[in-house]
């Protein structure tokens, strides 16, 4: 019997948005964005030293189009998150991550205006060692530049696991 995964849950499986960012990313985001991760490559703060690696000038680091939510463009939920949220209707559940698996196609320029779309793949219910139901919802977000030009693809599993059962 599934007690989380209802016609409603069920509905989500292959919703899509897409969100632009309003401007290019920036060489201001990148360099934020590898200080706050402790990276220190000059692959992105030098422009000289990215050019001798055969780059146009300085990259950001792999995870930043992933995990940095600069394409957003919209205020900050109820909870002052301003990332994506599917907002499954389940409720007296704990949100957990259950991992991501990332493919990289090119590194990210300051001159890139980010389009990301996510798509829910494929949500099922099963039951932890202890028999308490629980949801994974996975997803697909895909990055691409202004030409539409593929940057990267995160897919993550979400598990929303019943509280209190």
């Amino acid at each position: 019997m599934n007690r989380l995964l209802t016609d409603e849950v069920r509905s989500f499986i292959g919703r899509q948005i897409s969100y632009t960012a309003p401007e290019e990313i920036g060489r201001a985001s990148i360099r934020y964005f590898a200080l706050a991760t402790g990276n220190d490559n000059p692959l992105y703060f030098d422009d000289k030293y990215a050019r001798e690696y055969g780059y146009v000038s300085v990259v950001a680091p792999p995870t930043f189009v992933c995990e940095s939510n600069q394409y957003m463009n919209r205020r900050r939920d109820e909870m002052g998150y301003i990332g994506h949220h599917w907002k499954i209707p389940v409720e007296g559940c704990r949100e957990l991550r259950g991992g991501h698996e990332y493919e990289f196609f090119r590194p990210v320029l300051p001159t890139d205006r980010i389009t990301a779309t996510w798509r829910i793949t494929d949500i099922q219910e099963r039951n932890s060692a202890g028999g308490t139901p629980m949801l994974f919802v996975y997803s697909e977000a895909t990055y691409t530049d202004q030409a539409n030009e593929k940057l990267a693809v995160n897919r993550e599993t979400v598990i929303y696991q019943l509280i209190g059962d």
